[in-house]
């Protein structure tokens, strides 16, 4: 287990992969994380009316060693919580909008914050050499994350770094399957468990190609399949009991790779400055 990994965040990404039995200890823990730290495992069995069996799979499930260590890592968030000096709730209601935005900005930073805190500084130099240095690159997905691509094939493509994005599936396909070993195909992906990525991902592994993914699901088969993955955190299944709809972690990670190929990158600037001056008849 990541000990920079918080143990909501691992619940929240993990849980359409839980059981129905531990989705009701996760359930649970969401609702009642301060109660928790104090509990017993036959005591969170009994509230979650689970098993103390359950309840041991369940943590060795999340990456902890048993119920002990996720107690303490739980212990911890809570600390941090309420040293923030901030009245924040996973509730969302439109009778009380100034509530809500705290509630929702609270979730939002700790997302960021877990995502950055998580990133493992060698892995990202390896991932934005091989940007850098790509014949071209890939930047793929679908459903939701299709802009968060384009956003990225757009800001890659300012710098000097040959990139391509698209909103076809089969178009994306048919495009990865030319691709070799001196391209990089980046795979945006927030559950992990998309098949019509992992067939595109599988071509591009029978080329050669580098693989990069960014997920909040580290553990999918899609993640296993890929050279270099960054995760990100998530939190909507503390706001939202079906849907999972943000970009934001995504977004964020996009951004922070084209800040840092900018800053490694000697002719970055100008590639910029060349491509404002171009749409700048635009913007008058």
């Amino acid at each position: 287990m990541n000990d920079s990994r918080s143990v909501l965040g691992v619940i929240c990404s993990s849980y359409d992969s839980f059981f129905d039995a531990e989705k009701k200890i996760a359930d649970y823990m969401m609702e009642h994380k301060a109660e928790v730290v104090d509990m017993t495992v036959g005591e969170l069995a009994k509230a979650s009316n689970t098993s103390d069996a359950t309840v041991s799979r369940f943590c060795r499930r999340c990456g902890f060693k048993g119920f002990h260590s996720m107690k303490l890592a739980l212990a911890r968030e809570v600390l941090e919580e309420e040293h923030g000096n901030q009245e924040v709730t996973n509730d969302i209601s439109r009778n009380d909008l100034a509530q809500s935005l705290k509630n929702i900005l609270a979730n939002k930073v700790a997302e960021l914050t877990e995502t950055v805190r998580m990133i493992d500084t060698e892995n990202l130099e390896m991932i934005l050499k091989a940007i850098e240095h790509a014949r071209m690159v890939q930047l793929a997905a679908v459903g939701n994350t299709i802009p968060v691509a384009l956003d990225g094939a757009f800001k890659f493509n300012q710098l000097g770094i040959p990139a391509v994005a698209g909103d076809i599936w089969e178009g994306q396909t048919a495009y990865t399957f030319n691709l070799g070993p001196e391209d990089v195909v980046l795979i945006i992906s927030n559950s992990g468990m998309s098949q019509r990525l992992a067939t595109l991902a599988k071509g591009a592994k029978e080329n050669g190609v580098t693989l990069i993914l960014i997920t909040n699901n580290g553990e999918s088969a899609l993640a296993q399949m890929c050279d270099y993955k960054i995760v990100t955190a998530t939190r909507e299944k503390l706001l939202t009991e079906e849907f999972w709809f943000s970009r934001v972690t995504a977004t964020a990670v996009i951004e922070m790779l084209y800040l840092l190929l900018m800053a490694g990158k000697k002719d970055a600037v100008e590639h910029i400055r060349r491509h404002e001056q171009a749409i700048s008849p635009d913007k008058k």
